[in-house]
């Protein structure tokens, strides 16, 4: 009984002083605007343990999964979220799905850089784009 006492006394304390933390913090109470459908987002960007192609040749030929940096061009739209990219070594068809674009808008001669990885089918490899930013 003592023992069920004490953890009741030391419960409703430490809820006492939560409470009273709590009070403390500063901030917005009320009413709020729905969020944003596209928040950023931070992360590294740095040099990789994992070798990343920067190449469409390159990616061409690469094992599934295999991460990629291109430079290059949208050069056209083929289908619902499957583009045409082009770089100085070849062309080769990517994925980007809407979320992914970021709000950002370009057209064939904006020059952008897409990072992902790469989608090896049997006889055919794509680009899974993760995002799109525009090059310097």
């Amino acid at each position: 009984m003592k023992k069920l006492l004490a953890a009741s006394v030391i419960m409703l304390s430490s809820m006492s002083v939560m409470a009273a933390t709590q009070s403390t913090q500063g901030g917005f109470n009320g009413p709020t605007e729905a969020a944003p459908l596209v928040q950023a987002q931070g992360g590294f960007n740095g040099p990789s343990a994992i070798p990343v192609l920067n190449t469409v040749k390159a990616a061409s030929h690469a094992d599934d999964n295999a991460a990629v940096e291109l430079t290059g061009h949208i050069v056209s739209s083929i289908g619902k979220e499957d583009y045409m990219f082009k770089d100085a070594t070849g062309e080769i068809k990517i994925e980007i799905d809407h979320k992914d674009w970021h709000g950002i808008t370009v057209t064939p001669t904006t020059k952008v850089i897409i990072r992902g990885e790469v989608d090896k089918d049997w006889t055919v490899r794509t680009i899974d784009v993760d995002t799109v930013t525009l090059a310097k």
